[in-house]
């Protein structure tokens, strides 16, 4: 087994979660509300605590919706929201995804957000790896990383967050 190289330890990963909470409010100060759309698992978790950062300081109501769709095969699945996609309509909505290598998972998310009009979409990212195969880009990114295909980003969420390089 390969070695695994810490990108982000702990303190640096809520670092980059409050920093991308400023960047969402400085975005977003003039709506009311925003929906914060975690796509399962890694990217709802990280929705929820951009959720409890934009509370202190941000006078937005904020709403959370998780997203699950097969990420290795998005077109054979349908994609499923805890809430009905057209409560979103005429919404700011934000897609919060872990890792953005291809783009796949987050294209499909997005497509599939945006069959409803919504007044605006943005994406976030804690990883950016910067591999696209479709086109698509993060609006806010936690950090950029140049890596090969084969290596691999995991992003552990718990009592201790960290972010490696397989």
């Amino acid at each position: 087994m390969s070695e695994r190289t810490v990108v982000l330890d702990h303190v640096q990963v809520q670092r980059k979660l409050q920093r991308i909470a400023h960047q969402l409010h400085e975005e977003n100060h003039a709506e009311q509300g925003i929906v914060l759309v975690g796509i399962a698992p890694r990217g709802m978790a990280l929705a929820q605590r951009l959720a409890a950062l934009l509370g202190p300081i941000a006078d937005l109501e904020v709403e959370l919706v998780e997203l699950k769709l097969d990420k290795d095969r998005p077109l054979e699945a349908a994609v499923k929201l805890s809430v009905p996609l057209d409560g979103l309509r005429g919404r700011t909505v934000v897609l919060v995804d872990d890792v953005l290598m291809s783009g796949r998972t987050l294209m499909h998310a997005a497509a599939h957000l945006v069959s409803v009009p919504l007044k605006r979409l943005l994406t976030v990212v804690l990883v950016d790896r910067r591999h696209r195969s479709y086109p698509i880009r993060a609006d806010i990114v936690g950090l950029t990383l140049s890596t090969t295909t084969q290596e691999h980003i995991s992003v552990e969420l718990g009592r201790k967050d960290a972010v490696y390089l397989d």
